[in-house]
């Protein structure tokens, strides 16, 4: 249950607390105080009915389920900038005068991991208010200089084994260790990704909010983070976590929104994964104008494991595996489909799925499996070829074959469907075909790179298409960093448990640009949440290391509904140059152009300025015009035309600044940017501008263009998505 956070709605909030539970305090689960007023309980519908109808209550929803989203990237980030830097701090609280804190809402963290030591790191900052929760694994001397705040959240329906921050999934030691882990040399997952692991901002303190487990996240111990991380003091939030693209929760009872919106107001960014719901159109998540949201792509490293036919032709595949097979093909090759056994389906032994294969036909053999309609992993096919007695597993997948998986020691690969058709040449015309896989090779400066991972969830939003979303790009596939010291299934037999994994996801994608705000608050303490998001946003690169443009997983150039801006820099975004402050008006605006009258808005928002109205001709089409580093215009009619506006912000530290815009225009549109160069004549002057979009002819499907403002030293650039009215989400 949510309620206004006036002095007045606390007290009713309160007063429901003592009159409702004082003899059944067991159902009651979290209090919400300090970004809002509130509580979590359990309730019969009834009862859920009647508190709904109490002046003040906001909103009463169930409590949802949301879902995980689940080194080297930074040294490719860093040399992926094509804008020219300053070598020396853009700033003077670069040296550390200013502690960045990250707050991070995950599976809890392993403490033990050398990623979170504390070497040479200063006295935890002063304006720190956040707590050590002890457990029975987990003491205060757990948290250091590096671990400076621990909370977990207790659900009834959970097994009280998980009443403690420590990790025991290992999601959320990797994501800690992204962001902030300290330098580690010769970190590896047994030899794989060998390097120094390091994290993005070094830094930065870890605040960890343990609200997941094993059975997923509850919304009602995100909201209870979310309080307690606004009283604690952190200056960046990062969740890795989400619902599920068909979930379609609204922002009145999405516990993400509800807290994101709570954190911004007290000048706390909120970077969430975008979900690994795609590639289908319309899947992102974590989608409120106030919560920066974070795709994946790939980076230039690559783990290979080809396959060897007979007369030594190579096939390269992907794959992570720990076999001592030889390397000479001398093992025979066989198809799913002429393994198959009495009872299965032609398409499920295609697939090598669950008890498809006959054991007599695989036992000793390297078989050949594909994802028959989309919907098979290689991972089920090897664990059948392992079942059966055969000696590897060759998956074809388009899709994956990009995305390393770790397959343990039995020989797996992925190749794709180009790959698989010499394959199949070779065993429709050779009598006894035989073939090997070979161990897993780390392969560095791998060309294209970066790509929008395959399971990256895209655009548009289904909240609205006048805000574009996902809202940048970073590296999220085949990610190493800290894991759980103690997990058995991620080891190898006869070893000790590795300190270190590599897994892909927008979960891995998220703590990236975590980082890099953590690094952005550190070197301009006083800048908002908007300006760190806007820094980020308009100096992301849209070309790969090949020099072309950024594409998907399928070869095709990738548009902002794939990667937003473009893929992250942990460089440039030091230096933007101009800033877009989207101000809580913006939002507020926003929230009544979406629909909501100022009563809801009003007990919605802590700090709700009095003489606020909504607008008299609020609708959908004006969420257009809030100051948004992106520019989506919806509900675009036929041949008229849509006039936006924008402010910028000069923060070069330059002074007196001159900007000139050129614009990226998309077939059958005409851009007009007024006035074409701004004249800057002090460090924070903002500026306006008026975009008119006309179109020459009627528009079939969405569009993508793009306006840069830039002068000799900066480059700041805003994607533009134009979309027609019969394709307008509400």
């Amino acid at each position: 249950m949510g309620s206004a956070s006036s002095a007045a709605n606390a007290n009713r909030a309160q007063i429901l607390i003592n009159t409702m539970f004082k003899r059944r305090a067991n159902d009651l689960l979290h209090t919400y105080k300090h970004g809002f007023s509130g509580f979590a309980a359990r309730l019969t519908a009834e009862e859920a009915k009647v508190i709904a109808k109490k002046p003040g209550v906001v909103s009463v929803f169930p409590d949802p389920h949301f879902q995980l989203h689940t080194t080297h990237s930074w040294d490719f980030l860093k040399y992926q900038t094509s804008v020219k830097v300053d070598s020396g701090p853009p700033s003077s609280a670069s040296d550390g005068s200013y502690d960045s804190i990250v707050g991070i809402l995950d599976t809890g963290i392993w403490p033990e991991s050398e990623s979170f030591n504390d070497k040479d790191m200063g006295p935890i900052p002063s304006r720190w208010k956040g707590t050590c929760m002890e457990a029975k694994d987990f003491k205060s001397s757990n948290c250091n200089r590096k671990i400076i705040g621990a909370r977990y959240y207790k659900n009834p329906d959970d097994d009280s084994e998980y009443y403690t921050t420590r990790d025991v999934i290992g999601h959320g030691s990797h994501v800690s260790s992204t962001i902030a882990g300290s330098a580690v040399e010769n970190a590896s997952y047994y030899g794989v990704a060998s390097g120094t692991a390091k994290g993005g901002s070094q830094n930065a303190r870890i605040a960890m909010y343990k609200v997941c487990n094993p059975g997923g996240c509850t919304g009602s111990s995100i909201l209870a983070a979310f309080d307690d991380a606004i009283a604690d003091g952190v200056d960046v939030l990062s969740l890795s976590l989400g619902a599920p693209a068909y979930a379609r929760i609204d922002l009145n009872t999405d516990p993400i929104a509800i807290g994101a919106f709570h954190a911004v107001e007290q000048g706390i960014l909120v970077i969430c994964s975008a979900g690994n719901d795609g590639p289908d159109g319309g899947t992102v998540t974590n989608t409120a104008p106030w919560i920066m949201t974070v795709a994946a792509n790939t980076i230039d490293r690559d783990f290979e494991s080809d396959v060897v036919l007979g007369g030594n032709k190579v096939i390269k595949g992907e794959g992570i595996h720990f076999s001592n097979v030889s390397k000479s093909p001398v093992y025979p090759l066989i198809h799913g489909k002429s393994a198959k056994s009495a009872d299965a389906s032609e398409g499920s032994a295609r697939a090598c799925d669950s008890d498809s294969l006959d054991q007599e036909k695989v036992k000793g053999k390297i078989v050949l499996c594909e994802n028959v309609g989309g919907s098979y992993y290689a991972s089920s096919a090897r664990d059948e070829v392992k079942s059966k007695g055969g000696t590897g597993c060759v998956f074809v997948d388009d899709r994956t074959r990009a995305v390393a998986s770790a397959y343990g020691s039995f020989p797996t690969t992925v190749i794709d469907s180009k790959e698989a058709a010499e394959i199949f040449s070779y065993l429709n015309s050779t009598k006894d075909p035989v073939a090997t896989i070979l161990p897993t090779a780390t392969v560095e400066k791998f060309t294209p790179a970066p790509a929008v991972a395959y399971f990256s969830s895209r655009g548009p939003s289904s909240l609205t298409r006048s805000i574009l979303k996902p809202d940048i790009t970073a590296p999220g596939v085949s990610i190493l960093a800290a894991w759980t010291g103690n997990d058995s299934s991620i080891s190898l037999e006869g070893k000790p448990a590795s300190q270190y994994n590599v897994i892909s996801g927008t979960s891995m994608a998220a703590p990236h640009v975590s980082a890099v705000a953590s690094l952005i608050k550190s070197q301009h303490p006083t800048w908002g949440p908007s300006a760190i998001r806007s820094a980020i946003m308009t100096t992301a690169t849209q070309t790969n290391n090949d020099k072309g443009l950024i594409t998907t997983e399928t070869g095709a150039t990738a548009t902002p509904y794939d990667s937003g801006a473009g893929e992250l820099s942990s460089t440039a975004s030091m230096q933007p140059g101009l800033v877009y402050e989207t101000t809580e008006t913006d939002y507020l605006n926003f929230l009544c152009y979406y629909g909501y009258n100022v009563t809801t808005i009003k007990a919605m928002s802590k700090a709700f300025p009095e003489n606020f109205t909504c607008p008299a001709d609020s609708n959908l089409d004006l969420i257009s015009t809030i100051n948004y580093p992106s520019i989506g215009i919806s509900g675009f009619k036929g041949n008229g035309s849509k006039t936006v506006t924008r402010t910028v912000t000069n923060v070069g530290e330059d002074g007196e600044a001159v900007y000139t815009v050129s614009v990226e225009t998309p077939p059958g549109f005409n851009i007009q940017v007024t006035p074409e160069k701004l004249q800057f004549t002090k460090d924070g002057e903002k500026l306006t501008y008026q975009v008119i979009v006309s179109a020459t002819a009627s528009l079939k499907q969405d569009v993508f263009g793009a306006l840069t403002w830039s002068n000799a030293k900066y480059k700041v650039r805003s994607p533009i998505v134009i979309s027609s009215e019969s394709s307008r989400t509400n």
